[in-house]
């Protein structure tokens, strides 16, 4: 556990962040000249939609054995690999290019970038409580989703531009460039490792299937916060997901508005996004996560709801917004309190199951809810999405999650929750421990 400086002070967390927000400028790059790459080659929506398939199926495979690796591993050598890798791979498309469009390379390349996203992305998570005290962790995951929402606003700007004046293949070889700056942040940032946590790394060729995904998945499901909180969060993900598609279907289709409109929208929302990420820490800090989880689902509820039944386009930003608000709120309360409550050995592995079991709702999600809206009109399925989104509201206040208002602490040994609510000082069964579980 870091003892460092304060987060303004801390090197290790500061060169972290810059390295890892101009990471997310890249991939935001990437996100808008991919598809303009499939479609300047082939015109096929269908292309595009296999394309988004195969980095949906890829990132959802790896995630059964990323937290394996993260926790077998050293987690700072394997960031920066995948970071070299993506580089490679992402600047190599262009010189492909100079000889015509290859698009099944584009598939290779998807997925492949796919496996070492998530390897990251995973290590990422486990990173932070290594590199900030445990009373700045929620402060510091604001502040890297902050940066996540500046860039997912900014990235699709660079790639117009870049489209405009060279090619969009050209944009991706930028997105390479700037996960060889994230790899050289990392190369300057130190890790500090529980010392406690020492020596229980999963052991290789024991167990094999039971160390890469059941281990996490059995820890979120024993632990009394963990289990509501992923139950809730699989079931929001089935919301959320498809109501960023019924956002885009409303204003482009039942309001008739253009591409310029709905990309105000978009920018209103991912301010949204970040006021939240920047207000979190504090808000966590007075209020508590038994306060901040509700409050956020309540806020998404209402304005998933108003967004399908409103035909004004301020409103309906203004709302998107709102809603942005409470995802990012609740992403970085969520997040935070994993970080805290789970053994350092066990967070890699934790993190893979909670994101591939919450993850995998999210398509099916947006699938059954773009075909009733097909069939029954985005303002009828927005209210029945809202409605659902206050029946998991209800659900969490039936848990002991609503107890919890001071921040839970990792102990020596374990997860330690330290609360005021009715939830009793204990700490979760750690599923590598022999004995029987509960």
């Amino acid at each position: 556990m870091s003892t460092g400086p304060s987060l303004g002070r801390n090197k290790n967390f500061n060169v972290f962040w810059l390295g890892q927000g101009l990471s997310v400028l890249g991939g935001s790059v990437t996100f808008i000249a991919l598809p303009m790459i499939v479609l300047a080659a082939t015109g096929s929506i269908v292309q595009l939609g296999l394309l988004t398939a195969v980095a949906g199926a890829t990132a959802i495979g790896t995630g059964l054995f990323a937290g394996y690796v993260v926790d077998r591993v050293d987690r700072r050598r394997l960031m920066i690999v995948c970071d070299l890798a993506r580089a490679v791979l992402l600047g190599a498309v262009p010189l492909v290019w100079l000889a015509g469009p290859r698009i099944w390379l584009l598939y290779v390349l998807t997925a492949v970038v796919s496996v070492l996203k998530t390897l990251f992305d995973v290590a990422y998570v486990t990173a932070v409580p290594q590199l900030v005290r445990p009373e700045h962790l929620t402060t510091a995951n604001g502040r890297l989703m902050s940066t996540f929402a500046l860039g997912t606003l900014l990235g699709p700007v660079v790639a117009g531009f870049i489209a405009t004046w060279t090619s969009p293949d050209r944009a991706l070889a930028i997105d390479g460039a700037t996960f060889l700056v994230s790899a050289a942040s990392l190369a300057w940032v130190t890790f500090q490792r529980p010392p406690d946590e020492a020596g229980k790394r999963p052991e290789a060729g024991a167990g094999v299937l039971r160390e890469m995904f059941l281990v996490g998945f059995r820890f979120l499901w024993s632990h009394p916060l963990l289990r509501p909180l992923t139950i809730q969060l699989t079931l929001l993900t089935f919301v959320t997901m498809g109501a960023a598609d019924l956002l885009i279907f409303h204003v482009m289709e039942d309001l008739q508005r253009d591409a310029v409109t709905l990309g105000y929208v978009t920018a209103v929302s991912g301010a949204g996004a970040g006021v939240a990420a920047l207000a979190a820490g504090r808000l966590r800090r007075i209020f508590g996560i038994g306060v901040c989880w509700p409050a956020s689902l309540a806020l998404i509820a209402v304005s998933v709801a108003g967004i399908g039944l409103s035909r004004s386009v301020p409103v309906i930003a203004g709302l998107a917004a709102l809603f942005m608000f409470g995802l990012t709120l609740g992403g970085v309360c969520t997040m935070t309190l994993r970080q805290e409550v789970t053994p350092d050995h066990l967070l890699g592995r934790v993190t893979s199951a909670f994101w591939t079991v919450h993850n995998a709702s999210g398509p099916i999600g947006a699938a059954v809810l773009t075909l009733l809206a097909k069939g029954y009109g985005v303002p009828a399925v927005s209210l029945g999405a809202g409605a659902l989104c206050l029946l998991i509201l209800g659900g969490a206040l039936l848990t002991p999650l609503r107890g919890e208002r001071a921040a839970a602490q990792r102990g020596p040994y374990g997860p330690g929750p330290v609360r005021t609510g009715r939830v009793r000082r204990g700490r979760a069964a750690d599923p590598t421990e022999p004995g029987p579980r509960g």
